[in-house]
């Protein structure tokens, strides 16, 4: 096994600020000094049990795996960077670092990761990392290996989650025998780091909205609310027509049988032009400082003409805005507002979860 010391970025004390800033605006309650992180793709906040935000993404050169934290989402914008691993120089997880996400489990750090290889940047394949001290900051990092799903063949963008005391997975992978696309597959988890054997596609790109430039679900989310399990994903090419759609379960369903699983033919956030929010997706999802509020961290681009291939484009910056809740429980993503007039939004009382 390979352990990897943090690395501490060095930046300007005029660089550093952990807590709110607002670059001359007023910002109110739950409103965000966005972007909350510039050049930073697929975005994912962890609360802790103290209130601290940490904040892991894709950097834009694709090598490594950087962590911020911070007492406020706002503060994510100053907070200094903390590199915790670096691609290998050959081999697997030498090429194409992608979608971080960082996990407390168990009184242990855990960080879910994609990569290729260095011969092959398209051998993509899911990875997880652990930490046992207090402070992901800090400490080692150990590189566990390969998470290890069945269908193995593009695999992508792992996140987890706990339901009635069963922890589960998120992830991506090839979906058909008939078109290459990826699809949204789901399973029990054993421990951490291994998943159960029973693993089910709970949806794939069938509307035309999924299918421009690339046939793609990918970069899951889950957010429990109203007696329903929720899953967000992202569909199509990384440019203009990425977007994102929902899915969604019954909590007293059984997650594992497909017939549980519902989706909405259309997407429900996605570019719009008159705000400049183009591609918006590859969501998170958290709650604000007044720990009741909930909060979408996102990435979109601020243009919409790329030169060459959009997954090349560094611009994808990370943002956050207030997720609300319609009468009958369902999440309401504002897709006509920009992303501080959803705080000013008349909010509907959700359930807590």
């Amino acid at each position: 096994m390979n352990f990897i010391k943090v690395v501490r970025i060095t930046l300007t004390a005029a660089l550093f600020i952990a807590g709110f800033a607002v670059s001359g605006q007023k910002l109110k309650k739950n409103q965000f000094n966005n972007p909350i992180a510039v050049q930073r793709a697929d975005p994912h906040v962890w609360k802790g049990a103290d209130g601290i935000y940490y904040f892991i993404a894709t950097v834009p050169e694709y090598d490594r795996i950087e962590i911020r934290k911070s007492r406020t989402i706002n503060g994510i914008k100053k907070a200094q960077p903390v590199i915790v691993w670096r691609k290998h120089d050959k081999g697997a997880m030498g090429n194409h670092i992608w979608a971080p996400e960082l996990h407390r489990i168990d009184d242990k750090w855990y960080i879910y990761f994609a990569a290729g290889s260095v011969e092959d940047k398209w051998a993509i394949r899911k990875y997880v990392l652990t930490n046992p001290s207090q402070d992901p900051m800090e400490g080692e990092w150990k590189e566990e290996g390969q998470i290890v799903s069945i269908k193995d063949e593009f695999s992508l963008d792992a996140t987890t989650f706990v339901h009635k005391d069963q922890r589960y997975m998120l992830w991506v992978d090839r979906a058909s025998g008939k078109e290459v696309n990826t699809g949204i597959y789901l399973a029990k988890m054993t421990s951490p780091t291994t998943l159960g054997d029973t693993q089910i596609v709970i949806s794939r790109p069938e509307f035309a909205w999924e299918r421009i430039g690339h046939k793609v679900n990918e970069a899951p989310a889950v957010l429990i609310r109203n007696g329903k399990v929720f899953v967000t994903f992202s569909a199509s090419a990384t440019d203009y027509n990425y977007g994102l759609g929902l899915l969604w379960a019954e909590e007293s369903a059984d997650l594992l049988d497909t017939a549980s699983w519902h989706k909405l033919p259309k997407p429900v956030f996605f570019t719009n032009e008159a705000l400049k929010r183009y591609g918006p997706g590859h969501n998170s999802f958290t709650v604000a400082e007044d720990g009741k509020t909930d909060v979408m961290i996102y990435h979109a681009r601020d243009y919409k003409d790329i030169k060459g291939e959009p997954l090349y484009d560094p611009n994808r910056n990370t943002r956050a805005r207030v997720l609300r809740w319609t009468k009958d429980g369902m999440p309401d993503f504002g897709q006509e507002l920009d992303d501080n007039e959803m705080a000013l939004k008349k909010p509907v009382k959700r359930k807590n979860k």
